[in-house]
């Protein structure tokens, strides 16, 4: 993977990663379209540089994971966190083989892009609009709706939880930011794990391959911190139509990709 490459996947990442458009189907699909070596270091990457992006909510929310006189924001998100844990590492073959597989990505972008057309008028009546609200069982409950972006690659981790969020009655900017926040433990063990796994299965990094992850990691959180700032403001005024619109729109553009055989 070149400079050039990594940088264009850490773009990716950056801008999709917190919006409800799946940044694993986006950095499959420009995977595929670039025709990026199918190698463990590539797909370790694809993996990792989440990390930079993660490190941007730290940033942004930094008052929130500094306040340590008061352990219940950060007890929620052990609550909150466990399921995918659980399931990610027991379905961890399963979410692979998915990854490897643009049709299903694409289908998985259709089926949610449907659902995000119409959210807004199924859940308009909430009534939680600060995070404090949020109690440990409703913690619970969006950890487990987090989970169907285990089991559905292209469904959209941020997306998963938003929508989860809002079934409970939470207003939509407020399950926005607890999504961010849940991104944090969620991603830091995803990178944890595969760095583990790939130092045990390929050895450790080489020079090239350290600057490769230093560069897509900074990039990714610098263009995942403009995007959560976009992001909020954004939803605030306009909802969750034009997502809808745009993941049903990228995946029949896939899916006819996939018919000319442009990508497989």
């Amino acid at each position: 993977m070149s400079i050039i490459e990594a940088i264009l996947i850490a773009i990716v990442e950056g801008l999709t990663e917190f919006l409800p458009i799946s940044s694993t189907a986006h950095m499959v699909i420009t995977s595929s379209i670039m025709k990026l070596a199918d190698d463990p270091f590539t797909k370790y990457y694809e993996i990792c540089i989440q990390f930079g992006a993660i490190i941007s909510v730290l940033v942004l929310y930094y008052k929130k994971f500094i306040n340590f006189k008061s352990p219940t924001f950060y007890l929620k998100l052990i609550v909150a966190v466990i399921p995918s844990l659980f399931f990610g590492y027991l379905l961890n073959d399963f979410i692979d083989s998915k990854l490897e597989s643009p049709l299903f990505i694409a289908i998985v972008m259709i089926l949610g892009g449907i659902v995000l057309l119409f959210v807004d008028k199924w859940f308009n009546k909430p009534t939680i609009q600060d995070e404090k609200e949020i109690n440990y069982t409703l913690a619970l409950k969006i950890g487990l709706f987090q989970c169907l972006s285990i089991l559905f690659p292209g469904l959209s981790r941020s997306a998963a939880t938003i929508i989860g969020g809002m079934s409970q009655k939470i207003a939509k900017d407020v399950a926005a930011e607890f999504s961010f926040f849940l991104a944090v433990p969620t991603m830091a063990a995803a990178t944890l794990y595969k760095t583990l796994t790939y130092i045990k299965d390929e050895g450790f990094f080489s020079s090239e391959q350290l600057i490769v992850l230093l560069v897509g990691n900074a990039v990714a959180f610098i263009v995942a911190l403009l995007a959560i700032k976009f992001f909020i403001d954004f939803v605030k005024k306009n909802g969750f139509r034009i997502f809808g619109l745009y993941r049903i729109v990228l995946g029949s553009i896939v899916l006819l990709l996939i018919a000319f055989k442009i990508i497989s």
